[in-house]
């Protein structure tokens, strides 16, 4: 058996449901750029890719990557999308972003 250095990462076993959900936040146009990237990492580490390589051809970096594997491991679907920041409430919904 090959001796492992460095971190164990998450094994990530993704849903049908799942796969096509990431799949297409990942293509559509009206994602955001963020929210594709963290698809196609979540993606990718499903297939077993390693940090490194993911970060490599996503040109992220690999704490980035492993960021997202974790968090899709620990939350979920859920866990991919923007979280409320500080400060004023926003005044434009996330359907008015849409509609535009």
């Amino acid at each position: 058996m090959p001796n492992k250095q460095g971190r164990p990462v998450a094994e990530l076993n993704l849903s049908d449901e799942e796969r096509e959900t990431l799949n297409r936040w990942a293509r559509r146009a009206k994602s955001s750029q963020a929210l594709a990237l963290r698809s196609r990492i979540v993606l990718a580490a499903a297939e077993g890719e390693s940090n490194k390589a993911i970060a490599a051809r996503l040109g992220c970096h690999a704490v980035t990557v492993g960021k997202w594997r974790a968090r899709f491991a620990k939350v979920g679907l859920d866990g991919l999308l923007d979280e409320p920041r500080p400060g004023a409430p926003r005044k434009i919904t996330d359907d008015q972003v849409e509609a535009v």
